[in-house]
């Protein structure tokens, strides 16, 4: 799709559609298009047809001009970046309901930012455009059935300039949501282990600042990664350590450090789920598909930035090789492990990955996980949850996350809580009992990131949506990306 900013008149730019956000009260470009169609806005305002609320849409035709539409977007009440994002997402998905081709986005009527209003505009159009794509493959950009180009209006040349970098970064994580969110749907008997790690190859190839290496199991057996490998070891599908390097700066700079849990079928193990809903557990690897957009939003953004995404991927399956409850494992970091529930293997992959992230000397780590259920009932589906050894990295996510409308909301991390990993036969267990599971399981991180500013996002209540609206939804693509962006230099 093709975005481009404009200052030029608003009636003289040629589209089928046009997307005027707006309260009640016409003011503006809303007044001054409103007197050119002879009051057309204004009287559906009066008959009640169009109450201006914020969210709400209405389409309309343009008096005189076969087959072109106004598409009316509420703003009353959107006072916060929050209620902002969620009226430029309505709009997203009213447009892309109509046969536009050309649509023109009157960038006026919420923020004065033209620049973040038109990032948001760019990414809400490209993910209201995803569309799940069955065959096996990676979909690198978003490819809309109807809608060619989105042309974003803004009321003066300084404006515009600023919409046109907010609209290329926009689009950038947008695309980079809809390689989450496809990696995500696909089913597990095509996105094993090894597919994703073909597909971060894919990713690498031809970029000159993306390099992919792919680690065995025999080479993490080298490592000694017997935390990992445990989990593994009930499945006939080969783990993979996977490693995809961006350099856009200097390599002094020291790199941003993005590890993601890919579970890319969790059955519990030894410890198996119920079947209700186990079908969903192939969204267990969405930790490790946000990495892959993230890296996919940086090929096409060019962030002058050093990153390093590291997979750890595997399923965890129930056979005669399968962890047992009560086995014992030995982690890379040297650190013993007694398992006491199979279905907390997340944080068992995570662990050594965590471990081998130090050998990047990184500036930060921070850790995306499907990891607990308790976080979705003492979050919701809302926000994820944050656990975090720093202050001031927990802060930066916490601002990443208002700024992009990708929220999450931080939990303790303290002494009381890792108590609860106490094991009389191992330095730790894996689960630290009924309460508190989702802190109880970042604790267990926090063990393997003690060389580090570090972070962990459990997004188990955010990567997916359930029910007849069932899918991956490129979370947390945003905050991460706006969280690098931040450190820009």
């Amino acid at each position: 799709m093709d975005f481009t900013a404009s200052s030029a008149s608003l009636l003289n730019i040629k589209a089928d559609s046009l997307i005027l956000a707006t309260g009640p009260q016409l003011q503006n470009s809303a007044a001054d298009l409103d007197k050119s169609l002879e009051g057309a806005i204004s009287s559906l305002i009066k008959a009640g047809d169009f109450s201006g609320k914020s969210g709400e849409t209405l389409v309309i035709h343009i008096p005189g001009a076969s087959g072109k539409r106004i598409i009316l977007l509420g703003t009353e009440g959107a006072s916060t970046a929050q209620k902002q994002i969620n009226v430029i997402n309505a709009g997203a998905n009213a447009l892309l309901k109509t046969a536009s081709i050309k649509a023109v986005w009157v960038g006026e009527g919420l923020s004065d930012d033209a620049e973040w209003q038109a990032s948001i505009v760019a990414r809400s159009v490209q993910a209201a455009s995803y569309k799940y794509a069955p065959q096996p493959k990676m979909v690198k950009k978003s490819k809309p059935a109807k809608l060619k180009s989105l042309t974003y209006w803004a009321n003066s040349k300084a404006a515009a300039s600023a919409a046109k970098k907010g609209l290329g970064y926009g689009a950038s994580v947008g695309n980079g949501m809809n390689v989450a969110r496809q990696l995500g749907n696909l089913p597990a008997n095509i996105c094993t282990p090894t597919y994703l790690a073909n597909q971060a190859k894919a990713l690498a190839k031809g970029q000159a600042k993306v390099t992919t290496s792919v680690l065995s199991e025999a080479e993490m057996k080298k490592l000694k990664m017997g935390s990992l490998l445990s989990v593994s070891a009930g499945s006939d599908q080969p783990a993979k350590l996977i490693v995809i390097k961006y350099q856009g700066a200097k390599a002094s700079i020291k790199p941003t450090v993005l590890v993601g849990k890919a579970v890319t079928f969790d059955t519990g193990g030894i410890s198996l789920k119920p079947g209700g809903g186990m079908d969903e557990m192939k969204y267990d690897m969405c930790g490790g598909a946000s990495v892959m957009g993230v890296m996919n939003a940086l090929i096409e953004n060019q962030l002058p930035v050093n990153v390093v995404g590291i997979i750890p991927a595997t399923e965890n399956m129930p056979n005669g090789q399968a962890t047992k409850p009560g086995d014992v494992v030995t982690s890379m970091s040297g650190q013993t492990i007694e398992i006491l529930n199979t279905d907390a293997e997340g944080r068992l992959i995570l662990c050594d990955a965590l471990t081998y992230a130090g050998r990047f000397k990184p500036d930060t780590v921070i850790d995306i996980a499907t990891l607990t259920g308790a976080v979705i009932g003492a979050l919701g589906k809302v926000t994820a949850g944050l656990l975090s050894n720093d202050d001031q990295l927990a802060e930066d996510l916490l601002a990443s996350g208002t700024k992009s409308g990708d929220r999450a909301w931080r939990m303790p991390l303290w002494e009381e809580y890792d108590e609860l990993l106490k094991s009389n036969f191992a330095d730790m267990a894996n689960i630290g009992g009924p309460q508190a599971g989702t802190i109880t399981a970042a604790c267990f991180l926090a063990r393997f990131a003690k060389k580090y500013k570090w972070a962990h996002l459990d997004v188990a209540g955010t990567a997916w949506v359930s029910g007849a609206q069932k899918g991956a939804t490129g979370r947390p693509v945003p905050i991460l990306m706006e969280y690098i962006r931040s450190k820009a230099k």
